[in-house]
């Protein structure tokens, strides 16, 4: 039996083990294909496996190449934002300093504005008090000067003043400026009301000036005051 195989088989036959040998065989080879599928399943999912842990390990790279470049963009923007407080501060402290500069500019120009133009304007007065009284052929040209309680020339009590000549009984109120504006021309007008209104003689009213604008002259022609200028 141990040296023939058929025999065994025979025997085996007989004896009904043949049917179990053969349902052990199949067991046997459904094991080994069972065996053969799970390791080609292991190898399946252990590849996949590593293709998950290389996805994961790229992932995870690009994350922190991502992460150091939003460092470094947090880094830039704190520099930034400390850049853009830095220069509001250096723009507010230039710009309080220009306002005081500005401030004291204009505080020195107004005044030194309202000195030139009073010395100016009296200079020029002076020097047209000759040409005025060949114009009106009057002997000298003098100042008139009266306090209006009632505040008839300025809309408020004060001491007014302006250029009298008198021609032949005529009384003249001379106005001289180095430039005029329809406020001018109204001031003059007001003046004569109030100088008639003192003396009783309704005055001629003239006003010499290099340059008035064109309110000025639309005032002058509906006010009646003689205007003597360049234009």
């Amino acid at each position: 039996m141990r040296e023939d195989e058929e025999f065994r088989l025979a025997v085996a036959g007989l004896l009904g083990l043949d049917t179990i040998l053969s349902e052990l065989r199949k067991l046997r080879e459904d094991f080994n294909r069972f065996v053969e599928l799970e390791e080609k399943r292991w190898e399946e999912n252990w590849r996949l496996w590593e293709e998950n842990r290389k996805r994961w390990e790229e992932n995870e790279k690009r994350w922190m190449e991502a992460f150091k470049r939003f460092e470094v963009i947090e880094e830039e923007l704190k520099k930034l934002r400390e850049d853009h407080n830095k220069l509001r501060e250096d723009f507010n402290r230039a710009y309080e300093s220009f306002m005081r500069k500005m401030d004291s500019f204009e505080r020195k120009l107004i005044a030194l504005g309202a000195r030139w133009g009073i010395d100016s304007e009296e200079a020029f007065r002076e020097a047209m008090k000759g040409i005025v009284e060949e114009i009106l052929g009057a002997g000298r040209v003098e100042k008139w000067r009266y306090y209006d309680e009632d505040g008839i020339v300025l809309g408020y009590p004060a001491w007014v003043e302006v250029d009298l000549a008198v021609r032949n009984s005529v009384h003249v109120l001379v106005e001289v400026k180095a430039s005029a504006s329809d406020a001018d021309v109204v001031k003059l007008w007001r003046l004569g009301h109030f100088y008639e209104r003192v003396v009783g003689v309704k005055p001629r009213l003239v006003l010499v000036t290099p340059f008035i604008d064109k309110e000025g002259l639309e005032a002058s022609r509906k006010l009646g005051v003689e205007v003597y200028t360049k234009t």
